[in-house]
């Protein structure tokens, strides 16, 4: 199995919980706004702690309640894809697709697969959207994650860019290198990347 979630979190008197079992590959969380899709993401990450409930990956356990474990997120090996790029302004694409890489070697892989080898000498102010999200993804490919998690990496693109986002990450997902988690509120999106789709709302 790839992702082991089943997490409660406290929202005033009630628990809010989300429980599913994933295998490899991707697999899409689909709901609506609001439903809080990215508050799960930053549960598995480690940037928000639930009140109680397990969190595995691969079989690796990251967070468990009655065992008492709760890695931090720099010691959970995760890619974590934000909503906005978060591309260093200051450093051109390729010194942003390097920061925090596991291997160096890889570099020219991961931009021919992401079809942003003709971007490295780029600065960020001039990526398009679409660019500037593939460029994300690389840089959290580069570090050699675990695991790779995608929050909504699609919204606010045009179609064209979309449509290049889309076929980018179908090839990440097909080349099975790491298991992935994206969210999204789009169904269309979430059945043409998924290989499963888990309706949350």
């Amino acid at each position: 199995m790839s992702f082991d979630v089943d997490v409660h979190v406290k929202r005033g008197e009630a628990s809010v919980g989300a429980c599913f079992v994933t295998g490899d590959g991707l697999t899409v969380l689909v709901g609506p706004s609001g439903i809080g899709k990215t508050s799960l993401l930053d549960i598995i990450a480690g940037l928000l702690k639930p009140a109680y409930g397990h969190v595995r990956v691969n079989g690796r356990t990251l967070f468990d309640t009655h065992a008492g474990i709760d890695l931090a997120p720099e010691r959970r090996r995760v890619g974590y894809v934000f909503q906005d790029a978060r591309l260093f302004p200051h450093r051109r694409v390729q010194a942003n697709l390097l920061y925090g890489a596991r291997d160096a070697t890889r570099l020219a892989e991961v931009a021919a697969t992401l079809d942003i080898a003709h971007l490295l000498r780029r600065w960020p102010r001039t990526l398009s959207g679409g660019e500037a999200r593939r460029v994300a993804i690389g840089r959290a490919l580069l570090r050699d994650p675990a695991f790779l998690l995608l929050d909504e990496p699609l919204s606010s693109l045009d179609p064209a860019r979309r449509e290049e986002a889309m076929q980018a990450i179908e090839r990440v997902r097909d080349a099975r290198a790491v298991p992935i988690l994206m969210v999204t509120h789009e169904v269309a999106e979430a059945e043409r990347l998924g290989d499963r789709v888990i309706t949350i709302g």
